[in-house]
């Protein structure tokens, strides 16, 4: 019951943060942006999470978006939550505001890869959180949800799908990790046209194959060898991301040696 009370706790405090004291909505909706954090909240309770980590997703964007008047500090949250739920909060907090978005998310993936598993954890909620809704706002309303955001679609896109590959290969055994890549598949289908000129599909021959040839996706940034991503036909077969799904080879061979 007394972990039930922290979690209670942290549910208050952020919507006095972003609802009470801010009346602060979602991007280009009016819905109460508390939404959100309730949301990242759900899935790590979803995934068995500890206590500290759901506390962390609650409060994940209490200090980045609090207002001056109002400002959480990380002295704040430890005093309230303790150090291990204020450190989770810091660690996928974006501390420079003053940096143009590109330096922003180029900085956010480059300190992932210094992340605690808990870390990972939560970071990876938030991403499902927002990308679930662009999935859903864009069925309902196409690109013109883009508008609304401050990188093009593509830019945002590519973002989010190279911040979920590093997430997946520093965390790979995360409960998020399948849920992860589910996301990031439907993310490459809505950009697909845009690489498709850009990085066309490699093709060779069977006898220039080699397994342990080492692929990059352009959508999502992946490495690695083909090894399992194969899918056969009568004369070809083609190696697929196994994050996002984008194909990325394609060799064809004689008949016999099917």
């Amino acid at each position: 019951m007394k972990h039930l009370f922290k979690i209670q706790k942290a549910i208050k405090f952020a919507t006095k943060t972003h609802e009470i004291y801010q009346k602060q909505k979602r991007k280009g909706k009016d819905i109460p942006y508390i939404t959100h954090p309730l949301t990242v909240g759900l899935i790590l309770a979803h995934a068995n999470a500890k206590d500290d980590v759901i506390c962390a997703g609650i409060l994940h964007d209490t200090i980045e978006d609090s207002i001056e008047r109002k400002k959480v500090s990380l002295e704040m949250l430890k005093e309230r939550f303790g150090e291990d739920v204020a450190n989770l909060v810091l660690a996928v907090t974006e501390t420079d505001k003053s940096l143009s978005w590109e330096e922003r998310k180029m900085l956010a993936k480059e300190h992932i890869k210094e992340f605690s598993n808990e870390a990972i954890l939560v970071k990876s909620a938030d991403i499902l959180a927002n990308t679930n809704e662009i999935i859903e706002d864009y069925k309902k309303d196409g690109d013109q949800i883009f508008v609304r955001f401050n990188a093009s679609k593509v830019k945002l896109l590519k973002n989010y799908l190279e911040t979920i590959t590093i997430l997946i290969n520093k965390y790979p055994e995360s409960p998020l990790t399948q849920d992860l890549q589910v996301i990031s598949t439907k993310f490459a289908q809505m950009v697909e046209t845009k690489f498709i000129p850009e990085v066309p599909v490699k093709i060779i021959k069977y006898k220039d194959y080699n397994k342990n040839l080492i692929l990059e996706c352009s959508a999502c940034k992946w490495k690695g060898k083909p090894e399992n991503n194969i899918e056969y036909y009568d004369d070809l077969f083609d190696v697929s991301c196994p994050n996002c799904g984008k194909m990325l080879l394609i060799v064809s061979y004689p008949l016999a040696k099917k």
